[in-house]
């Protein structure tokens, strides 16, 4: 959280990942409550609107679109905050498309950052360790969506400090830290370990 001291207006953090913009698969893939890939993109345009104000600031922990028909610039031009990218393995092949530096305070594969005095690293992977993984630090990522029966699962289970950003276990909303460990509690409780060794479903269609 940020205090812009000369308006007196706190400026807030907020964390997303894996919105799959325009992405028809995902739906299914993924489960998504929803019938077409236009009622999602509206609703998670909708939904990051109604929270983010102009100068709020916005960490997208990867794939922000994939396979979208529209035109990458139609959506950054809507979406509010102070937009920066950790690039995700689906973000390369529209960013050749598009005129991104205009769009986002940085772009990078990691970063580490504090929101409110706790130091937070991000990447588009889940990290077993990170930079200051001793030191009460938190894993934010994405690229796994939902999945829980993979072999990495029990791993990030069991840590509390990973915490996943991806839309599909935050209520479809941009988050803040607080907002998003509670999430990420709720999910690991609601998902215990199984005996399962599936791979990951993050795939070329999602």
């Amino acid at each position: 959280m940020m205090e812009n001291s000369r308006k007196g207006v706190i400026h807030l953090i907020y964390y997303t990942a894996d919105l799959h913009l325009g992405h028809v698969n995902v739906i299914r893939h993924c489960d998504r409550p929803f019938v077409s890939v236009e009622e999602m993109d509206e609703t998670l345009i909708h939904n990051w609107n109604s929270r983010v104000h102009k100068n709020d600031t916005v960490y997208i922990v990867g794939d922000l679109f994939f396979r979208n028909r529209c035109p990458c610039e139609s959506y950054l031009d809507e979406l509010k905050g102070r937009k920066h990218l950790v690039i995700g393995n689906h973000d390369s092949s529209w960013m050749k498309k598009t005129n991104w530096p205009g769009y986002f305070e940085s772009v990078n594969g990691l970063i580490t950052m504090k929101d409110n005095g706790r130091l937070v690293t991000m990447c588009h992977y889940p990290m077993m360790t990170w930079p200051d993984s001793r030191h009460d630090s938190y894993m934010v990522f994405g690229h796994i969506h939902n999945s829980t029966s993979a072999g990495f699962w029990p791993l990030i289970r069991a840590n509390p400090r990973m915490l996943n950003a991806g839309v599909d276990i935050n209520g479809f909303v941009l988050v803040t830290l607080e907002e998003m460990i509670q999430n990420n509690e709720r999910f690991k409780e609601a998902h215990p370990t199984t005996s399962g060794n599936e791979e990951e479903p993050e795939g070329e269609d999602l």
